[in-house]
């Protein structure tokens, strides 16, 4: 066990060190110079400053170091929870995090709760069904909902809710009602993602012979769906709880960019455009971390849920 358990930490180490590293490659690939692009947006011309006002600058953020030496510097300040200064901002990377964080949180946490809830809905009445004609509509709704882009929902949902009907907020992040867009929006895509994997193993779980067993016991449709087909078809599930987990934090950057939402997602949109990369790399350390916590939490309680699987033998995989 105790070999299983380091293994997986070790896995979502190099994870989280492969995210920054790639992430902090691609941003210094970009052709442009992230200084330049901060003085253009502020509407300062750069030959307008002398030499030692820019080399100053640069100097501030550690833009005149070679690129490793500020590779080196961003990981281990990343190490120690410090990711520098934000060039566009001028204040503290995790300072900024912290005015965002809890918006981003609180939609993430609603949408994956309402993508459960929905998504096992969903996968219970499409495998209850008994009219044929309803069964298959319900079994192909996921489909559709996975195959929809998020900003098209988005704007849909703006549309109808905001601008025709008038029920609710286009934008902000001004109460409850701010919040039923937005996490519409995430949920189609996550609840599809989740009643797929849900509806397969319900049917495959109701064709195991112990289900044959429990009907002809006399057990109503619904006891034998509840009480012994749900908790066998759950386990399944769980192995995608990580990616649901993940399509929540990814989907916030598009979500909260629509709906303008001030959160994680809408300062890396922006810190993309104005190439901030401390700014960057902090928001992909969260996600990822969030990605593999979840991911390692699920790998390390699944042989507990299920007692037919052993450490040794998930390890051996």
């Amino acid at each position: 066990m105790i070999r299983y358990v380091l293994g997986r930490i070790g896995q979502a180490v190099a994870v989280l060190w492969a995210a920054f590293t790639l992430t902090f490659a691609i941003l210094y690939l970009l052709p442009s110079d992230p200084m330049q692009l901060q003085l253009a947006a502020a509407g300062i011309q750069q030959d307008s400053l002398d030499p030692q006002q820019l080399a100053a600058m640069r100097h501030r953020f550690g833009l005149d170091e070679s690129i490793w030496a500020q590779y080196w510097h961003h990981l281990a300040g990343a190490l120690h929870g410090d990711f520098g200064l934000s060039l566009s901002q001028g204040v503290p990377v995790t300072e900024l995090i912290g005015q965002r964080f809890g918006q981003t949180l609180l939609l993430s946490v609603s949408a994956a709760a309402v993508s459960l809830a929905a998504g096992s809905a969903l996968a219970y009445l499409a495998t209850f069904a008994r009219w044929n004609p309803l069964r298959i509509a319900l079994t192909r709704l996921p489909a559709l909902g996975a195959s929809f882009p998020q900003f098209f929902v988005a704007l849909f949902l703006i549309q109808f809710f905001s601008f025709q009907l008038g029920w609710l907020p286009a934008t902000g992040t001004q109460g409850a009602a701010s919040l039923v867009m937005p996490v519409a929006t995430i949920s189609v895509l996550t609840s599809s993602v989740l009643a797929q994997v849900l509806i397969k193993t319900f049917d495959e779980t109701l064709r195991q012979p112990y289900i044959a067993t429990a009907r002809a016991k006399g057990l109503s449709r619904s006891a034998v769906h509840l009480r012994h087909a749900l908790r066998n078809a759950a386990l399944p599930a769980m192995t995608i709880l990580g990616v649901i987990v993940g399509l929540t934090v990814t989907s916030s950057i598009v979500v909260e960019t629509v709906f303008t939402r001030e959160g994680l997602g809408n300062l890396a949109q922006q810190a993309v455009l104005s190439q901030d990369v401390p700014v960057v790399l902090a928001v992909v350390t969260i996600a990822a971390t969030v990605f593999v916590l979840v991911n390692l939490v699920v790998d390390l309680i699944y042989p507990l849920l299920d007692p037919r699987i052993s450490y040794t033998r998930r390890a051996a995989l």
